[in-house]
């Protein structure tokens, strides 16, 4: 071997561990956090066209899939767990009759339905997080009538009075993940 093969060769090894270097400390930042993060473009994109923050759609999709997309045995799909019939409502809801239930499984569509129907929970409850994020897992009906017999009853409706123990936990999950994304992706969720 000649002295500038043997050159390129160390050359080349040591380009290999770099980026190996690089690749296992880019993981070990989502294991150490306990947050993964993809289709990080797509969640800016969605985050800005419906007004919302990119680290609320985040901890949606970890609350929901992990960013592991697989169907839940109720049925619903995609990175956000859309269920079917929720995405034909949105879709009749916001003039689209293209819709199929396959298309769930695109990350780019189920995030679009997705952050609809967040932003139109949000719309629903003035902009209050925790209830919106209560009716996404726990339903509108349900959250709504929480709502009203906590007003008639004369107090505000605290997410600790949230009958449902996976709901109320699903917000806890959520709101404090919120908090985690924005601290540990600011840069890559186009947080300023």
């Amino acid at each position: 071997m000649t002295r500038s093969s043997l050159r390129a060769t160390i050359a080349i090894a040591v380009t290999a561990v770099l980026v190996g270097f690089v690749a296992l400390d880019l993981n070990q930042t989502s294991r150490t956090h306990g947050l993964p993060l993809s289709d990080a473009s797509i969640i800016r994109e969605q985050a800005s066209a419906k007004h919302l923050d990119p680290a609320l759609i985040a901890a949606v999709i970890y609350a929901e899939s992990k960013f592991e997309p697989r169907p839940s045995p109720a049925g619903a799909q995609g990175l956000m767990q859309v269920l079917p019939a929720t995405a034909y409502f949105l879709a009749h809801l916001s003039g689209g009759y293209q819709f199929t239930a396959s298309d769930l499984a695109t990350p780019r569509i189920n995030l679009a339905y997705g952050s609809y129907y967040l932003r139109y929970l949000l719309d629903h409850y003035s902009g209050n997080e925790m209830l919106a994020v209560a009716a996404y897992n726990g339903g509108l009906a349900n959250v709504d009538s929480w709502l009203s017999q906590a007003r008639a009853e004369g107090h505000p409706f605290e997410a600790s009075a949230i009958p449902f123990a996976e709901t109320r936990e699903y917000v806890r999950r959520v709101l404090s993940a919120q908090r985690d994304y924005r601290a540990t992706y600011p840069r890559e969720l186009g947080i300023q």
